[in-house]
């Protein structure tokens, strides 16, 4: 077997390896990965999970040949220290897929991030996405979102305005075998999307991060900013009988929710669903001077149909 030549290509076939495998990680908060490869005994890898579930660095003979040359070759291999290898991706695996997506630690501006929020985002759109002919994903990021629902809708367009991210879902919707049917957008929200939109899904950074790495920046006040400009820009765009499906943090202070506070004069003439699916996400957050303030992030989910 020999790497192939094109980096996309090279990074499916090191997706595909690793789904001939059994390959299966769950992908952590940053807070969880940092305390367990803190650990005395994970300085090193010592199993393909390592390698790309950890982001450890390893040792060459760890990995076949073929695969650290499509590493290479994908743009996803660090070689720059004098004994061990590091893989500049990691593929975390969802409802029997693997996804790729960038390796930890996530720092760079342009990182592609997948975590906990992906999986309760995947889960929420399980249960309340019945079918559409076209389903457009703003923030798509790795495209988890737009891919788990690829045997309910015909057309799946992930939007983003990172390359990078356009890259993963490129090779993720490969691997899911619905490339034929995903359409990539790459813009600032809906930008470059075109044509009528029936469903409307969105995961966005909302977090006020100092460092304004897009995946994880949601601007605005205290991060609140895309969340509403997505409620905003989803009613404009979305054709009768239209839904979005809008899951993301909430900064809650003093006990007031201020996105609910924010969009629920924007969907007076919609039907439309505000929940909190997890009272306290992103903790650490909270001692930051940013989030003196804030009583705790709450994961939340509306739903709006026009």
């Amino acid at each position: 077997m020999r790497a192939p030549s094109d980096p996309e290509h090279a990074l499916i076939s090191v997706g595909e390896w690793l789904a001939g495998l059994g390959y299966e990680f769950t992908t952590v908060t940053p807070e969880s990965h940092r305390r367990v490869v803190a650990r005395p005994d994970r300085q090193v890898a010592r199993t393909v999970r390592d390698v790309f579930g950890w982001s450890l660095p390893f040792p060459r003979a760890l990995l076949p040949a073929q695969i650290v040359d499509a590493l290479r070759t994908g743009g996803a291999l660090d070689e720059s220290g004098p004994d061990l290898l590091t893989s500049r991706i990691r593929f975390s695996s969802l409802r029997g897929r693997l996804y790729v997506h960038s390796a930890y630690p996530t720092d760079h501006e342009h990182a592609v991030f997948f975590g906990p929020d992906t999986y309760r985002f995947c889960s929420a759109l399980a249960k309340t996405v019945t079918g559409a002919r076209r389903v457009v994903d703003l923030g798509a990021g790795s495209g988890a979102g737009g891919i788990s629902l690829a045997e309910r809708c015909d057309v799946i367009t992930l939007a983003d305005c990172n390359p990078l991210a356009a890259t993963f879902a490129r090779v993720n919707a490969q691997l899911a075998g619905c490339a034929d049917r995903v359409e990539l957008a790459i813009g600032d929200l809906f930008e470059a999307v075109t044509g009528p939109v029936e469903l409307v899904i969105a995961n966005p950074p909302y977090i006020a991060d100092t460092s304004a790495r897009l995946y994880c920046d949601g601007g605005g006040d205290l991060g609140t900013g895309l969340s509403i400009r997505i409620v905003e820009e989803s009613l404009a765009r979305l054709a009768p009988g239209g839904k979005l499906v809008l899951y993301t943090g909430s900064p809650i202070q003093a006990g007031v929710d201020p996105i609910r506070r924010a969009v629920t004069p924007l969907l007076a003439h919609t039907k439309w669903r505000y929940r909190e699916l997890d009272p306290d996400v992103f903790g650490e957050e909270l001692a930051t001077e940013t989030y003196a303030t804030v009583e705790r992030i709450a994961a939340v989910l509306l739903t709006v149909e026009v």
